[in-house]
């Protein structure tokens, strides 16, 4: 796996159904490294903290391998990489084969997997309509949350080698996939 593309995204203000909402969901590819903090990307907007960043949501990574599915979904979106609000767009991030637990180096940073992204109504934002967020629980294609453990710095080609396998914890899809039941 490697880093296809870092992301990180500015505090947006817009109306979205007759609410004024700030959101940090638009994210854009950026040409220099990132900074993995313990909290969330250095430069990063996060806007909602009851919801995201944190110790165990301070990274989120999704794969490259997914945005075709939604590309034909949306075929009218303008897609760039940080589309989902991810800081790391990932070659061949799959989450059937990634268990909670597991282990990254990635730059200097080493990442934790802790869990999957749960959509929620700025998903809908980001896309121009609400009807994503269900699309989006359709199927395990929610990307991965890492908390970070240790500070470091990443870039674009950077490898995602993972270096800790734990197959005895669920996958990140069995993990989504219990949740999608309770949705």
């Amino acid at each position: 796996m490697k880093i296809i593309s870092v992301n990180i995204g500015a505090p947006k203000t817009l109306k979205w159904k007759h609410k004024t909402v700030t959101t940090g969901i638009f994210k854009k590819p950026v040409p220099d490294p990132i900074t993995l903090g313990l909290e969330d990307v250095v430069g990063d907007t996060v806007v909602d903290r009851k919801h995201h960043g944190g110790v165990d949501k301070a990274v989120y990574a999704y794969a490259l391998n997914h945005y075709k599915h939604w590309q034909e979904l949306y075929p009218d979106l303008d897609f760039n990489f940080g589309m989902f609000g991810e800081n790391l767009t990932v070659s061949n991030l799959i989450e059937t084969a990634i268990h909670i637990g597991d282990v990254f180096k990635v730059g200097t940073a080493k990442i934790e997997v802790t869990k999957p992204r749960e959509p929620c109504y700025k998903l809908g934002i980001r896309f121009g309509d609400a009807k994503v967020v269900k699309q989006f629980w359709t199927d395990t294609k929610c990307g991965v949350y890492f908390k970070v453990l240790e500070i470091g710095e990443v870039k674009a080609g950077d490898d995602f080698m993972r270096i800790i396998h734990k197959p005895e914890n669920p996958t990140i899809a069995a993990v989504y996939e219990g949740k999608k039941s309770k949705a």
